[in-house]
């Protein structure tokens, strides 16, 4: 095992970026459902579609630099190592001396259970989000585009739901960053870019 920059300085710039963003809509957005209340109705509201608007513009980024770069193949499922990875996560780190079963490498920078988590946060509840996001904003022009028999409610039942997914993803993913090795390792690389791996550059 070696250090090696694994994490880009786009990927950690995304990262970061993405995580104030979604932190700031969860509360934004909840405030706006009458879960907390941080702020007036009207600058949640407000402050909500225009902090949705800055995240959709760093997706396209996101989604552009993924296909361009090859990115994308860190997040192919596999079943190797899975179940080794789910009983580690909730067994193996309280008993002393279990080390995690999976080895980074600049091939796979993603153990089975990440890909399968970010996989679900990419194409299920970040599609969840933007779908009936856009429609709740624009529904003044559901009866031009021919929506006008889809129900308000229903959209905003599943902009809920994929809310509160988000919520439970970004506890997990929490979890998942402070548990295991040294919480500053796993943290630290998404500062630094650097993490060991089991196949460093040569050189």
């Amino acid at each position: 095992m070696a250090k090696a920059v694994v994490f880009t300085r786009f990927e950690r710039l995304w990262h970061w970026t993405q995580a104030i963003l979604i932190v700031a809509l969860m509360l934004t957005g909840f405030t706006v459902h009458g879960t907390l209340s941080l702020m007036k109705w009207g600058r949640a509201a407000d402050l909500h579609v225009t902090l949705a608007w800055a995240l959709l513009v760093l997706w396209a980024f996101a989604i552009f630099w993924h296909v361009t770069t090859g990115q994308w193949r860190h997040y192919i499922p596999t079943g190797d190592k899975l179940v080794d990875v789910a009983r580690y996560y909730t067994i193996g780190i309280f008993q002393p001396g279990v080390k995690h079963p999976y080895k980074k490498s600049l091939a796979a920078k993603h153990n089975p259970l990440q890909r399968l988590a970010y996989l679900f946060f990419k194409l299920i509840i970040s599609p969840a989000l933007w779908v009936s996001g856009l429609l709740y904003m624009f529904y003044n022009d559901w009866p031009a585009w021919g929506l006008g028999g889809l129900s308000l409610g229903l959209v905003a039942f599943v902009h809920t739901g994929a809310a509160f997914l988000m919520l439970v993803f970004f506890i997990a993913h929490v979890y998942m960053a402070f548990t295991g090795k040294p919480w500053w390792e796993m943290v630290g690389s998404m500062i630094t870019g650097k993490a060991d791996v089991v196949d460093p550059p040569a050189g």
